[in-house]
């Protein structure tokens, strides 16, 4: 009984130590709840939300204010609320068209404010993008991918000592892409003591942004588990930078409307991503040379413009036979130009001169959607509905357009994250699906 009570308590210390409280070390806390468990309705049905206040574990009276508008939109309706014993219902009314609905809520509590917000989707499995393919989408990329191909697979590997384990050996390759010098970089991870023939690989772009590659090891499960990873950054910056240096590069290069995903969307061979997903082809022509390799297994993983990154490669790419992806970007980008409808990251309308003809017309070369409906690849695609950097509306453009073997995991609650829980699922999920 005492050896008992001392696991008990130990466990619940551990677990104590790990979670303390939801939110994490926070006196207030949000509850809304649909009056649908899976929080979706169909168009022309209404839908109501509990809405629940607490500070410190304590249900507070208060007015609620709050505004309800469509996803990513401005509010088309508004009003207030008083809480009753902490609660109160808000009617947000419904949508005629496929999407989602935002209610997003304020409250004055002791002179201080509190802000929070809930989607919920309509029809969502009728949503279907705005873009559409180009005639010669095709074409355009087989003959980009022929041209990059002419350049021999140029690489450097240099042992990385500071990120091996005594389960993994992780280097740092420099991948260069054409004869001017233009490169990327990464880390790649093998299980110790790796064997001829195998291996499955993985491939994993990075998120929006220009910096250095964050806690590599925070993912070496994947090499743990018998995969040799290759995680990259897309814009030729040795990941051995300072983190200041990393922040003068990327003050410099998103700037404005001069952003590195908004520079060159003047003509569809000038646009910055035309290298970045030509790029990932090169990692996998670099994945697949590796004599570790098992000859069968090729996953593609990330999140955000990562999620994005492995579409785009899985759809470019038939030798990948996996594509896990989060919440995907550059989805749907041109959506905001029909009036009432969603975009998708990088948000296009929030800038100056960006949806213009010319430049919806290149982006269409560049959206997930399209490369989305050439995805052979078994998909696993993760998102959420709270996100307001890869609104769910464009995550089920995305989703709606697959027409491969796909398998979702939807996080109502998640805005623009993934669990650690979640990201190991991930692995597994490609572990289960590997061809023997």
């Amino acid at each position: 009984m005492k050896k008992y009570l001392f696991f008990l308590v130990s466990a619940m210390a551990a677990v104590m130590a790990m979670a303390e409280n939801y939110p994490y070390r926070s006196d207030y806390l949000w509850v809304t709840v649909p009056d649908h468990a899976d929080w979706t309705y169909q168009t022309g049905e209404k839908a109501t939300i509990e809405v629940q206040f607490y500070k410190y574990g304590i249900p507070r009276e208060g007015v609620v204010t709050y505004g309800v508008g469509n996803d990513m939109l401005e509010d088309d309706q508004t009003g207030s609320v008083k809480l009753k014993n902490g609660r109160a219902h808000i009617n947000i009314g419904t949508r005629k068209t496929p999407g989602f609905r935002d209610l997003r809520l304020n409250i004055n509590v002791d002179g201080k404010e509190y802000s929070h917000h809930i989607k919920v989707g309509f029809s969502v499995d009728d949503i279907k993008p705005y873009t559409q393919e180009p005639q010669d989408f095709r074409a355009f990329w087989n003959s980009s991918k022929q041209e990059a191909a002419k350049f021999p697979l140029t690489y450097s590997k240099k042992l990385a000592p500071e990120y091996c384990t005594d389960k993994v050996d992780c280097y740092l390759v420099r991948l260069q892409l054409d004869r001017r010098g233009q490169c990327i970089y990464g880390y790649l991870f093998y299980p110790k003591g790796a064997k001829k023939g195998s291996h499955p690989v993985v491939m994993c772009p990075p998120g929006a942004g220009v910096k250095t590659i964050k806690q590599p090891l925070r993912h070496k499960y994947y090499a743990e588990n018998g995969f040799i990873r290759l995680e990259i950054e897309i814009h030729g910056l040795n990941p051995t930078m300072t983190d200041e240096q990393f922040q003068e590069i990327s003050t410099s290069l998103n700037n404005g409307n001069n952003g590195y995903l908004e520079n060159g969307l003047d003509h569809r061979d000038n646009y910055y991503m035309k290298h970045v997903y030509l790029a990932c082809v090169r990692c996998i022509d670099l994945l697949t040379s590796l004599p570790e390799w098992d000859g069968r297994n090729v996953a593609v993983q990330g999140g955000s413009q990562g999620g994005a990154l492995a579409i785009v490669t899985a759809g470019l790419d038939e030798r990948v036979t996996l594509c896990v992806a989060n919440h995907p970007a550059l989805s749907d980008m041109a959506g905001y130009v029909e009036k009432g409808r969603t975009g998708g990251y990088p948000h296009f309308n929030h800038m100056n001169h960006m949806l213009t003809p010319e430049k919806i017309k290149v982006m269409a070369y560049y959206d997930v959607v399209n490369f989305a409906r050439y995805v052979k690849a078994k998909t696993y695609l993760t998102w959420g509905f709270n996100d307001v950097t890869c609104p769910p509306t464009t995550s089920y453009a995305v989703w709606n357009t697959l027409t491969c073997e796909k398998e979702p995991l939807i996080t109502p609650i998640n805005e623009h994250w993934t669990s650690d829980e979640t990201e190991y699922g991930q692995m597994e999920w490609i572990k289960k699906n590997l061809s023997r």
